[in-house]
């Protein structure tokens, strides 16, 4: 999942500035085109990796029938008055650390 994302959006020159990836969830912090709405991200970064992963592993079909891999909402906010320190250090929190990568699992 992890690395599906990073292609994704690297295609879309957005920046994943630090992320993690739950068992059920995905955080991302990111910083992207003032011209991509955050919509059109999230429509990017879901499909792209729901269809790739069902390219890459046809059994999940059959557990998310309907083709429906991802919850069909999402939660998206601006740094705004939380400095990007802050933002780091509760993704920092939030899983097991795992070496230097941005991207990490929790255990």
């Amino acid at each position: 999942m992890r690395e599906l994302i990073r292609q994704t959006c690297q295609a879309f020159e957005i920046e994943i500035l630090k992320g993690v990836v739950s068992q059920d969830h995905v955080h991302l912090f990111i910083s992207a085109p003032p011209t991509l709405a955050p919509s059109e991200m999230m429509r990017r970064i879901k499909g792209r990796s729901s269809t790739k992963l069902f390219q890459a592993f046809p059994h999940l079909k059959n557990r998310y029938w309907g083709r429906h891999f991802w919850a069909s909402g999402y939660f998206c906010v601006t740094s705004g008055d939380l400095s990007e320190e802050k933002i780091k250090e509760y993704l920092e929190h939030h899983f097991e650390p795992k070496g230097d990568d941005n991207f990490k699992t929790d255990p």
